[in-house]
């Protein structure tokens, strides 16, 4: 996989990868940016979420589940002085739907956890990750 970012200004940067969408990055004003863009510890939480999620509805899908909505959320914790890395993180799973299984769910999450994701075998070396669903029924 191939990955750069290229400089705009001040603390704004483009992020660009094999797919060839753009992303932009930037700092808080305080930090010298304008706020026009995810903070590069965002993208790590988003591809976390975003890693898992693909997984879990995919699984869902081919047990048949009838899921009409479907959030997934990360909630991590960081360390107080620099380099401010994750310390421990909480994937939050909600789905919506008629009659889903709560076996399936948990078999679904147990699976992207621990054979399909990637993003979570490999932060998962790094710092804790917690795993929690609600199933909110239509």
């Amino acid at each position: 996989m191939e990955a750069k970012v290229t400089w705009n200004q001040k603390m704004s940067f483009t992020g660009i990868a094999e797919s060839g969408f753009p992303v932009p990055l930037d700092a808080k004003v305080e930090e010298g940016g304008d706020g026009s863009g995810f903070k590069p510890m965002e993208l790590i939480a988003v591809g976390l979420a975003g890693c898992t999620a693909m997984d879990v509805i995919s699984i869902l899908a081919k047990k048949r589940q009838e899921v009409s909505k479907f959030e997934v959320s990360v909630s991590a914790n960081r360390a107080e002085e620099h380099p401010r890395v994750f310390t421990e993180a909480t994937i939050l799973y909600k789905v919506t739907g008629k009659n889903i299984d709560p076996a399936a769910v948990e078999r679904a999450i147990q699976l992207s956890a621990e054979k399909y994701c990637p993003a979570q075998s490999m932060l998962g070396k790094a710092f804790p990750i917690h795993t929690k669903y609600e199933i909110v029924e239509e």
